[in-house]
């Protein structure tokens, strides 16, 4: 699943994770959408921006799905200030990614935490 408010990145990611065999539930840009989403779909991995439109940000979303979901998470945002990676701790996440990520730095996460396989 990915959370992301710039359509351009959603679907540069969407076709990053195509290339690695997912299927994506795609172009969430509220945090409200995507936690109802991830109750839909049970995601197996959420890619999340952390600034989203609307009045919730990626963080609180991930501390509401985290409620019914132990999905791992990677964020992928602009956001590479301490305040916000202490905030993201709280979710348990996979990875921190910052703006802007090659397809690489993204398979080198999914790798580490065990999602896909190196080749």
């Amino acid at each position: 699943m990915i959370v992301e408010d710039d359509l351009i990145l959603n679907l540069l990611y969407e076709s990053y994770m195509e290339k690695l065999g997912f299927e994506t539930e795609g172009e969430l840009v509220y945090g409200k959408t995507a936690i109802e989403m991830a109750k839909k779909v049970a995601p197996d991995l959420i890619l999340m921006d952390i600034s989203l439109e609307g009045d919730m940000d990626g963080i609180e979303a991930m501390l509401e799905i985290r409620k019914f979901s132990d999905v791992p998470v990677i964020y992928i945002t602009g956001n590479s200030d301490k305040a916000h990676q202490v905030r993201a701790e709280e979710t348990q996440y996979t990875d921190y990614l910052i703006k802007p990520i090659e397809f690489n730095e993204l398979k080198d996460s999914l790798v580490q935490a065990g999602i896909v396989e190196s080749d």
